[in-house]
């Protein structure tokens, strides 16, 4: 069996792609290695080109044409970024998005597991958690192109062109295990990474936004490993077909089921490190909202998949893998 993967040479592309190598699938990976990386997809079958590249995907599969199942992980996802730049964030998140998927339908590629994201939910109030039925809000253009291509998602399904399984990531962290790859961007802009940065350069972690309406005032998440989010693929993959039966568009949350606020997060970091990390409270960053966690029983329901790794694992892993990072993509990537 092969799957196509676009955007398999990035963080969380490259780890599905291990993690289906793993499990006896052929990973296939198109990536235009805008922020991926090509020693991501040493000894893979690997097309370097866009995924609104008409051509390239037709000579894939014309040269593979057993592709049954696709995986959209090809998107730009920061936050601040989009803000700045919603131009971008649009044509690379929605326009470019809607011509990959009429390429898989003139492909014959039947199912979709689409890359999307928990940032577009508004969360329960009381206590931050959120299901697959949970309203929809969405404080960033990044978050509104994930939305909005949902809506475009849902009625293809609804058309009977593709099925669809909409996967909703929750906060990746760790590294695949093996350290085969893991996070490539030098400059992170997620909590974990710069928690991470500041402690080799001991250096102050800055938390931005200390006037949510949370248990200590600080943002909170769901922090999931990345070798948890990449086994999730795989169970999707093998029962593609069972999901989409009486729904051809399925929403499916991909988190712990625990909610971990940031301040606790920098706690967490210390009982790994053994070190104290110096903290400064500042300003919420543009776009940012007080988070989310999942309510995650029905990936329990449909995928029979669960998160395994802790917080912990999470922080080791991602902590292995910056030790690691330039034997694997060289000190000046």
């Amino acid at each position: 069996m092969k799957v196509l993967i676009a955007g398999g040479a990035g963080f969380i592309g490259s780890t599905v792609a291990s993690a289906c190598a793993d499990h006896g699938i052929t990973p296939v990976i198109l990536d235009n290695l805008a922020t991926g990386r090509r020693e991501f997809t040493e000894g893979r079958i690997f097309y370097e080109g866009d995924i609104c590249d008409g051509a390239l995907v037709d000579r894939i599969f014309a040269e593979h044409p057993d592709i049954r199942t696709a995986i959209d992980c090809a998107a730009l996802i920061v936050v601040p970024d989009s803000v700045a730049n919603p131009l971008g964030y649009y044509r690379e998140n929605v326009s470019k998005g809607i011509q990959f998927l009429e390429h898989l339908v003139r492909g014959g590629c039947r199912n979709l597991l689409f890359s999307s994201s928990a940032s577009l939910y508004r969360a329960d109030p009381e206590d931050f958690s959120v299901d697959e039925d949970s309203p929809v809000e969405t404080l960033s253009p990044y978050a509104r192109t994930k939305a909005l291509f949902e809506t475009v998602l849902c009625d293809v399904a609804a058309s009977g062109a593709l099925d669809v399984v909409s996967l909703r990531y929750f906060n990746p962290i760790g590294a695949d295990p093996r350290l085969r790859s893991g996070l490539q961007i030098r400059t992170p802009t997620h909590a974990l990474g710069k928690m991470i940065d500041v402690h080799h350069a001991r250096e102050t972690f800055s938390l931005t936004g200390t006037d949510y309406p949370t248990r200590d005032g600080s943002g909170i998440r769901d922090y999931v490993h990345v070798w948890d989010l990449a086994t999730a693929h795989v169970r999707a993959i093998e029962r593609f077909g069972a999901i989409t039966r009486e729904q051809p568009y399925r929403v499916v949350n991909l988190g712990t089921g625990r909610g971990t606020t940031v301040r606790e997060l920098v706690t967490a970091f210390e009982s790994v490190t053994g070190v104290p990390l110096p903290v400064v409270e500042t300003a919420r960053r543009p776009g940012d909202s007080a988070g989310a966690y999942a309510r995650a029983e029905l990936a329990g329901e449909l995928l029979g998949w669960k998160a395994e790794y802790s917080l912990e694992d999470g922080i080791r892993d991602s902590l292995r893998w910056y030790d690691r990072r330039d034997e694997v993509i060289g000190a000046g990537g």
